[in-house]
């Protein structure tokens, strides 16, 4: 057995390896949108099926030897790209910057295309090792079950996404973890090698059917029931997982801490409920998943007023119990040995299934992220109907218990309708969905003279702005009369001269930073989410960018991207580049890099300044800024501003080439020493790590 569970664990290991890193690579080129992520795994789970059709296939047509041949020259022409890929982009699995996006559009076409490319045949090759090398195990060592392999793999495929954030990120600079993995995946071929050559030793086989059982098996067919359950519990715990995994990055950030925790867990419940029958105790687990999911509806209505942290906790915990059902299941339906490939195909068919529903399917469909309830319900119905074996004397109770159930279900179905009806100060106008996430325009305090309009993206705040024509010019939110960019634009030099300014912003939310514009100033914001400038210009929602007295400009698509084109122009000269995108969710990292931000100081007017809102719950942005403020010899300033009638507690911090004008304001507590405060590695476009800044 050993011989084959090497090649199987490494496989396993550089399967779930490559998804983070090559995730993490074309993240920035996406504006770091949670969907991102789901594309990829999107993809993955697709490849993961076209790997086992192969195997069903390949196990099931094919002589052992035809067998050991042809999955040799497709290990060897993996190589060959890996070779390839190193000759044109100089390393393997990182795309060429000739593959970054123009524009905003609609991009999940071209992040498939990406990941085709620069992972496409490894991982698929990686996707066949798991069912084939126990086919394989299963012709060279006749009636010794190889289930053991399949947990072994999904031990490799846990082990390398607990190592990733913990262990790979933090060490290892983008280019060397693609070095690392290139080189264990050549050890790999090498194993997998060398289990094809023990095939080229067996005698030819009559082709095996499912209709004709081997000799010295009896084995019964799997019913349709059977099968059709292979692929329906692995899609809803697809489906789950998913959509846990969208409801926590929206909220926090796209980081791999983030992508890998609901995966791990997903992971382990596969792990435990393939290792031994016992593990999964029907009784025991199926209580768990009565309390946990209906616990998780109830708390869907509430995102703002339940702390993040606890929220993880919950959402997580009733995934890995949800799964453990769904797979535990699973487990209890498995076949006989010769069904083996196709019973994999199966799992991976439904795998796939949920993640096309949640990729695909419900960003058409919904407007909101709706696929996490009705995950959560099905999911629910999957306990309710699993088989309780109480007896014919308890039917009774037991249908009863089952209709009791349903109707609590239906009520936390409900519930977010009475949640509303408890708020009459409160009216959603809007309610948008795209690629980019969920966003939602909200009018409070209704009716009463300080009524406002909310731009919110999951429990985030975009701004807002008053209703009342005395009030509605003023700034609000993080952008108060003594915020950090409040005192960077009065106190600017060219505008004590009565001169215009040139103001860039990454970020357009409701265009809060029109409020300070002058008739002479130039003001262009860099918005990523196409939805955003639709709301931002109707004025029936807001009117920052039409009450604006100076010239007003949009460009679409990545900040950083769009700065960087502009750049091949020439310099823009902006006065003040503000980057108001890290107080919620997904924080675009590399906005944050050593790189990102040489290109910043050479937009740069001189006597110009950069300005960071770093007002983020989650994240301890300052230190990343100190670290670029002293690498590349910037005077830096953090200013914070207390809370006020109109405005929120806010952090900005100000970074400019040569002194800083701002130090020639007085500004109480104003300056934050570095001393004693948290340290970290420079981050550039080769390594940042969000984990390290969690508070």
């Amino acid at each position: 057995m050993v011989r084959y569970a090497i090649p199987l664990f490494l496989a396993a290991f550089l399967l779930f390896l490559v998804q983070p890193m090559i995730a993490r690579v074309i993240l920035p080129w996406f504006g770091g949108a949670p969907s991102v992520w789901t594309t990829c795994m999107l993809f993955f789970q697709v490849l993961l099926v076209a790997g086992y059709a192969y195997t069903h296939f390949l196990s099931d047509r094919l002589q052992p030897r035809t067998q050991a041949v042809v999955h040799g020259v497709l290990l060897i022409g993996s190589l060959g790209l890996l070779g390839w890929m190193v000759h044109a982009w100089g390393v393997p699995l990182v795309p060429s910057a000739n593959w970054k996006p123009e524009g905003s559009g609609y991009p999940l076409l071209h992040i498939l295309g990406i990941l085709i490319v620069a992972v496409g045949l490894p991982y698929f090759v990686l996707a066949t090792t798991s069912p084939l090398m126990q086919a394989w195990f299963t012709r060279t060592t006749p009636g010794v079950s190889p289930y053991r392999l399949y947990s072994l793999s999904n031990v490799g495929s846990l082990l390398a996404l607990v190592s990733y954030p913990f262990v790979v990120e933090p060490a290892l600079a983008q280019r060397q973890q693609a070095e690392m993995w290139s080189g264990i995946y050549l050890l790999f071929a090498i194993g997998c090698l060398f289990c094809a050559t023990g095939l080229l030793k067996l005698a030819p086989t009559a082709p095996k059917t499912e209709d004709a059982p081997q000799a010295g098996e009896v084995a019964a067919a799997p019913s349709v029931g059977q099968r059709a359950s292979w692929v329906i519990l692995p899609a809803l715990a697809s489906v789950l997982l998913l959509a846990v995994t969208n409801h926590l990055c929206q909220d926090v950030a796209v980081t791999p801490f983030l992508w890998v925790l609901p995966l791990s867990l997903y992971l382990l419940s596969f792990i435990i409920c393939f290792d031994h029958e016992r593990w999964y105790f029907r009784p025991v687990w199926l209580a768990l998943h009565l309390i946990a999911v209906p616990a998780a509806l109830a708390l869907l209505p509430y995102p703002r007023d339940v702390a993040l942290i606890w929220q993880i906790v919950a959402y997580s915990l009733t995934l890995f119990i949800a799964c453990m059902v769904c797979h535990g299941e699973l487990a209890s339906r498995k076949p006989a040995p010769r069904y083996l490939t196709s019973y994999y195909l199966a799992i991976a068919i439904g795998g796939a299934s949920g993640g096309i529903l949640v990729g695909v399917v419900a960003p058409v469909v919904f407007n909101t992220y709706a696929e996490l309830p009705i995950g959560l319900v099905l999911c629910y119905l999957v306990g309710i109907f699993a088989p309780w074996h109480w007896g014919d004397s308890l039917r009774p109770l037991l249908i009863t218990t089952r209709v009791v159930l349903i109707g609590v279900a239906v009520f936390l179905v409900l519930l977010p309708l009475f949640k509303d009806a408890q708020y009459k100060s409160v009216r959603r106008l809007v309610v948008s969905r795209n690629f980019y996430g969920v966003l939602r325009v909200e009018e409070r305090n209704v009716g009463k003279p300080d009524a406002t309009r909310t731009l919110l993206h999951g429990r985030i705040i975009h701004g807002f702005q008053y209703e009342a024509p005395d009030l509605r010019r003023i700034p609000t939110s993080y952008y108060g009369p003594q915020s950090g960019i409040a005192l960077a634009v009065n106190n600017h030099p060219r505008r004590l001269k009565g001169e215009s300014l040139r103001i860039c912003v990454a970020g357009l939310g409701v265009g809060t930073m029109a409020a300070f514009c002058e008739p002479q100033d130039y003001l262009c914001f860099y918005e990523i989410n196409p939805v955003v400038p639709k709301l931002a210009w109707d004025t029936s929602l807001f009117t920052y960018l039409s009450d604006c007295k100076g010239k007003v400009e949009i460009t679409m698509g990545d900040a950083r991207l769009s700065l960087e084109r502009e750049l091949q122009q020439g310099p823009q000269q902006y006065d003040l580049i503000l980057l108001d995108a890290f107080n919620g969710d997904a924080v675009p990292a590399h906005l944050l890099t050593q790189q990102a931000f040489e290109m910043y100081v050479k937009h740069l007017r001189p006597g110009g300044a950069l300005c960071a809102d770093v007002s983020n719950a989650v994240l301890d942005l300052p230190p990343v800024l100190w670290q670029l403020a002293k690498r590349l010899d910037l005077d830096a300033v953090v200013v914070t501003s207390p809370k006020g009638e109109h405005y929120y507690y806010a952090t900005w911090m100000i970074l400019t080439p040569g002194r800083n004008y701002l130090r020639d304001v007085e500004i109480d507590n104003a300056e934050w020493s570095y001393t004693g405060k948290r340290k970290v590695r420079l981050w550039t476009d080769d390594y940042y790590n969000l984990f390290q800044i969690l508070k």
